[in-house]
């Protein structure tokens, strides 16, 4: 091979190592930006899953005053 040729050479696969290098930034960069994605995800289903316990909870509740309104309208004998 010529200087030239193995000159060109040499700036080309610089160029390759420049492209590859970034890449990985990018791919580091994505990665993060994903594991914060998926910690955020995981904090919305526990306010989800909390709301959804809160709900129950206030059914049973109902429930619960609704069985003793019933009752009392059997005692005063309005039903």
């Amino acid at each position: 091979m010529t200087d030239e040729t193995e000159s060109l050479m040499l700036d080309i696969l610089r160029a390759v190592r420049g492209d590859i290098a970034r890449i990985e930034r990018k791919v580091d960069e994505h990665t993060v930006r994903l594991g914060r994605i998926e910690v955020a995800l995981a904090g919305l289903h526990r306010d989800v899953a909390h709301h959804d316990e809160g709900w129950a909870e206030q059914s049973v509740r109902l429930d619960r005053l609704c069985a003793s309104f019933e009752r009392l309208e059997r005692r005063l004998e309005l039903s």
